[in-house]
């Protein structure tokens, strides 16, 4: 029993407005990477209407001779008011050179499939807009993958590894058909696991990540990220986490990661990879702690 006598209300502190609205580390990240864009991102685009862009394309065909020499080759594109970058290099395909080859599908920053390094920096084509790059705007694949052709880089690796941590969701032993009852997650336990569920697959924090670059055994963030969504979803039993909590705690797991943000800053989908993987650290060590 507490032997401490409450307070009058009279003498209660008042509340801290600064520390009633106080964001998370997740939320300043993310408004760090808008301060102080919007009147600069405006001047550009006014800049550009009804000017052209110059983009630098990076070119290699290993099956062509004459085009086996890494290169970058130079488009004037029309500038257009929403103009991203995925829409210059497919202007530039189909208007200056049909043989410019790169991945996209959806357009809408969902398949993943159009992740490439734009001035130095992994970014999905069709989410990136031109109006806010410096000028000339230089396209190349994503680093530390290999090329396969122009823009498209071979994505094997990275699926494999994707794959190892086996990105589905396992409920142990499956009861009797009669009793069959619909598995249901709390609303915590989904919001504590919703932005891991984000993830497109686009490669880009794989990319960005210099250890996954030296150690090509690393699982790396978006692996290690797919396995935090189901380790972490209660639905799932204390085996099946424990046996998903022995992959990630390899040689090449979890621990290889040095917490340099790298991942996070480059997710196009915002989500919070390097807190993931050391919560999942945490959990690692947790299990491995014995009181005797």
């Amino acid at each position: 029993m507490s032997t401490q006598q409450a307070e009058p209300e009279s003498q209660e502190a008042p509340e801290d407005p600064e520390m009633k609205g106080a964001e998370s580390p997740q939320e300043r990240r993310l408004d760090d990477k808008d301060d102080g864009m919007v009147d600069e991102h405006s001047e550009k685009k006014a800049e550009l209407e009804g000017e052209t862009v110059l983009i630098k394309v990076f070119r290699y065909d290993p099956e062509v001779e004459g085009k086996q020499e890494p290169r970058f080759d130079d488009f004037h594109v029309p500038f257009e008011k929403g103009m991203t970058v995925l829409d210059a290099v497919m202007y530039a395909r189909d208007e200056y050179d049909s043989s410019l080859t790169f991945r996209h599908s959806c357009r809408q920053a969902v398949c993943g499939s159009d992740a490439f390094f734009v001035n130095g920096r992994q970014r999905l084509g069709c989410k990136t807009q031109i109006s806010d790059l410096d000028q000339p705007v230089r396209i190349e694949p994503l680093p530390h993958q290999e090329v396969v052709k122009d823009l498209v880089v071979d994505m094997d690796h990275f699926y494999d590894q994707m794959h190892t941590v086996e990105p589905y969701f396992q409920d142990g032993d499956t009861p009797a058909v009669d009793d069959l009852e619909e598995q249901r997650q709390s609303p915590e336990n989904r919001e504590k696991i919703k932005m891991s569920s984000r993830c497109i697959w686009c490669g880009a924090c794989m990319s960005s990540c210099n250890i996954a670059a030296g150690d090509n055994e690393y699982l790396g963030p978006a692996a290690i990220n797919k396995a935090y969504k189901f380790a972490m979803d209660d639905r799932e039993d204390e085996q099946i986490k424990e046996h998903r909590l022995r992959i990630l705690e390899q040689e090449h797991g979890v621990w290889r990661c040095q917490t340099q943000f790298s991942c996070t800053e480059v997710c196009p989908k915002d989500i919070p990879l390097t807190e993931h993987i050391q919560e999942l650290k945490r959990e690692a060590v947790k299990k491995n702690l014995k009181f005797w």
